[in-house]
């Protein structure tokens, strides 16, 4: 692929800018694929695609965090298959990320989107195995690239687009959360998504306070004294949601999904579950009441409140859901020794990543000093910590 100019040459060249961002889990994890509540907002860590456009369906793309370069006709496209018009091949069980840009094409060709060639450079500040929506801005970026800037499709339904893409072009059995946040973001505003219905509706971030992402430094998954893999893990979690479900049925024919529950109700039939998946399922289930509680608190301005929420959230994830790690518990309780931090909790799968913390704008430089003096001592880790915007979804830059 030819070399792209730099951005100065950007309007010689006819190259044009797109991006999407990034995004964090404010509260509501390992809901989504229970039907639950999310509370996720998209945040100013983009992905960018330097495109120039095509008149045919050829699409080539490089990126700067990759040696990869891929190119592919989009009419070849085939779900299950990779490097169309290079020779085909089975898709392979982790993904390149040339084949999410390929997917998203198959999909928005599949919806009768006129979908248009380009030759493109990624670019992104999300950090890569943080657990903050990479492939869903690259998805969100190379869509917005696809459809040459034009608005033909409602956020919504482009998130929808770009969770078939994973589904039936990649095989992948992904959620929407990523995707809807990247696409339906909006400037310092959360986003409360019933991933049941997709209903959704935009909830006012408090005046005065920062979302701080910690990165601890130690990607999802990785905790080194882990006896199995991050994936397989999360597999057996999903299996125990859905064994909860199949038990509680036989009581309470009205519960397709742990979505259907409330508390009282899964405290009387907790005997029909053995301890670990009623842990399970307590978690969920109070998960989801919490994501509508802190949306009140939110709404109320009660910072006392919806630092207790994210408390018993991490503490859920922790002991009952079981999927925090040293790492993401130092980053929490050093946060919560600074004045001013509002909130803080793990965000996404678990087993490393990041947390999010709501932070007092005075007290944003205290709490990354303290970070970067305390957490490397504790873990021998070294972290990140990015005060970020909340900002909107994708389109041109």
């Amino acid at each position: 692929m030819d070399a792209f100019p730099d951005a100065a040459d950007a309007a010689r060249h006819e190259i044009e800018f797109v991006r999407a961002p990034g995004r964090v889990n404010l509260l509501g994890d390992h809901t989504d694929y229970n039907d639950g509540l999310v509370l996720p907002a998209a945040i100013e860590l983009d992905t960018w695609i330097a495109v120039r456009p095509r008149r045919d369906g050829l699409v080539r793309i490089a990126s700067l965090q990759s040696s990869e370069r891929a190119e592919f006709w989009i009419d070849e496209l085939v779900a299950g298959v990779a490097g169309a018009g290079a020779g085909l091949r089975p898709m392979a069980r982790r993904a390149a990320w040339s084949d999410y840009v390929a997917g998203m094409a198959w999909s928005l060709r599949e919806a009768a989107l006129p979908v248009s060639g380009f030759d493109g450079v990624v670019d992104s500040a999300i950090p890569g195995a943080a657990g903050l929506g990479t492939v869903a801005a690259l998805e969100l970026a190379s869509a917005v690239a696809l459809l040459a800037g034009q608005r033909l499709v409602a956020a919504p339904s482009l998130a929808a687009l770009a969770q078939r893409a994973e589904r039936d072009f990649l095989g992948l059995d992904g959620g929407i959360v990523d995707q809807f946040a990247s696409a339906a973001g909006r400037a310092d505003r959360a986003i409360l998504l019933d991933c049941r219905s997709l209903e959704s509706r935009y909830v006012v971030l408090p005046a005065g306070v920062k979302v701080v992402v910690c990165d601890t430094g130690s990607p999802p998954g990785a905790a080194p004294d882990a006896p199995r893999s991050h994936e397989s893990i999360f597999r057996e979690r999903r299996a125990d949601c859905g064994r909860a479900v199949a038990l509680l049925a036989e009581e309470v024919p009205s519960v397709a999904s742990l979505r259907d529950l409330d508390s009282a109700t899964l405290r009387k039939h907790r005997h029909l579950l053995s301890d670990t998946i009623a842990r399970r399922a307590e978690h969920v289930v109070a998960e989801n009441e919490r994501v509508a509680a802190a949306v009140a608190a939110l709404g109320a301005g009660d910072f006392d409140e919806i630092g207790r929420i994210f408390a018993a959230s991490h503490e859920s994830l922790r002991t009952l859901f079981e999927v925090s790690s040293p790492a993401l518990d130092a980053m929490v309780e050093i946060a919560l020794t600074v004045p001013g931090v509002v909130a803080a909790r793990m965000t996404g799968t678990g087993f490393g990543g990041c947390t999010v913390n709501l932070v007092r704008d005075a007290a944003v430089p205290a709490l990354q000093r303290v970070v970067a003096n305390e957490y490397p001592r504790r873990t021998g880790l070294t972290p990140r910590v990015y005060p970020v915007a909340v900002v909107a979804g994708a389109g041109p830059a």
